[in-house]
């Protein structure tokens, strides 16, 4: 039996800009800076989604959190994320709370990954918001270094 054909992982270095009309070239580069593709589908979607979290926080008001509205979800489909983590080959895994405070995992394969960020008023206005892309940022750092 042959074994399977796997591609040089030099040959995404570096890693492909996101393509929108929304970002200036320089904006689409910053957000791929650094950035190598694996070859782990889901560890890969994990670090792009690390960066676009992050970025997307960069952009809220003080007193908003980023949610997911996962589709398919029950409700209103949104949960509060407090992590994000990854189990490889494929699979995603948000965690946090629905509208009720109860906790939520979303599990997620990387070929059906269906996710909105949105921006949801923080929970407890006493609190400073809680961000977490700077967490997952070091995290991906972490492990590459």
């Amino acid at each position: 039996m042959s074994k399977p054909v796997k591609a040089d992982p030099a040959m995404f270095a570096p890693c492909p800009k996101p393509v929108t009309s929304e970002k200036t070239p320089e904006e689409s580069a910053a957000l791929a800076q650094g950035l190598h593709q694996t070859d782990n589908p889901a560890e890969w979607a994990f670090v792009r989604l690390t960066r676009l979290i992050k970025e997307f926080e960069s952009r809220l008001d003080p007193d908003d959190e980023v949610g997911v509205r996962g589709v398919g979800m029950p409700g209103d489909g949104v949960l509060m994320i407090h992590d994000l983590g990854f189990w490889g080959p494929d699979l995603l895994m948000f965690f946090g709370r629905d509208p009720d405070g109860q906790p939520v995992t979303l599990l997620q394969h990387v070929s059906r990954l269906n996710v909105v960020l949105s921006a949801r008023r923080k929970p407890e206005p006493e609190k400073p918001a809680r961000r977490i892309g700077f967490r997952l940022d070091e995290m991906v750092r972490d492990k590459e270094g």
